[in-house]
């Protein structure tokens, strides 16, 4: 017996691509909510920020793609001038902002949400797995700032001095966070569907 393929009408297609638009601008919202809890630290130029934490939390709920998705557009949106990124210590703002001394981080954003998304889709959605995701996402974070400071300082220690040591402590913090949220949010979605 040939199954029957139900092919979508232009308005639940239409209404389909609208729910994933707007999904995409709240994360990327969510993400500029994030970078207003900020703490500036008066020795660099990077501030302590929750930023990090959405940018990992997007990309373990929505997923590689649409975690990718988000955070580009988040870029966009900051390069356009509106105010979604920390505020710099420096007086910088939109495109001068992305091209600072906290560029790399910045630039490196969508790629955290994706390896993010991507590792935590691919098996079970558990804590470990969400932590895991997590803690490999900001090894690439912080390899795209560190960098970036390099070619700002031309030394990798002071880049360590200024992008790194101090924030080590918070970024466990987050990536703990992080997981346990999404690892809750997806159990609950199982429990959710096993009682329909």
């Amino acid at each position: 017996m040939a199954r029957a393929i139900v092919l979508a009408t232009p308005q639940e297609r239409a209404i389909g691509i609208a729910q994933q638009v707007a999904l995409l601008v709240g994360a990327s919202l969510f993400v500029a909510l994030c970078a207003r809890v900020t703490v500036p630290l008066p020795f660099t130029p990077v501030p302590l920020t929750v930023q990090n934490f959405g940018v990992l939390l997007v990309g373990l709920l929505l997923g590689s793609r649409r975690g990718f998705a988000a955070l580009a557009l988040y870029l966009v949106e900051g390069a356009a001038g509106l105010p979604v990124f920390s505020p710099s210590t420096l007086g910088l703002h939109g495109v001068a902002q992305i091209l600072g001394p906290t560029g790399g981080f910045l630039m490196a954003y969508p790629f955290v949400a994706f390896l993010a998304g991507l590792i935590f889709e691919c098996g079970k959605k558990t804590f470990a797995r969400a932590a895991l995701a997590g803690l490999l996402a900001e090894i690439l974070l912080f390899a795209g700032g560190l960098a970036w400071l390099y070619v700002f300082t031309h030394s990798l220690a002071k880049a360590a001095y200024l992008g790194l040591y101090w924030f080590l402590a918070a970024e466990v913090m987050k990536v703990m966070f992080a997981a346990a949220i999404a690892a809750r949010w997806y159990r609950g979605r199982n429990e959710a569907a096993a009682e329909m």
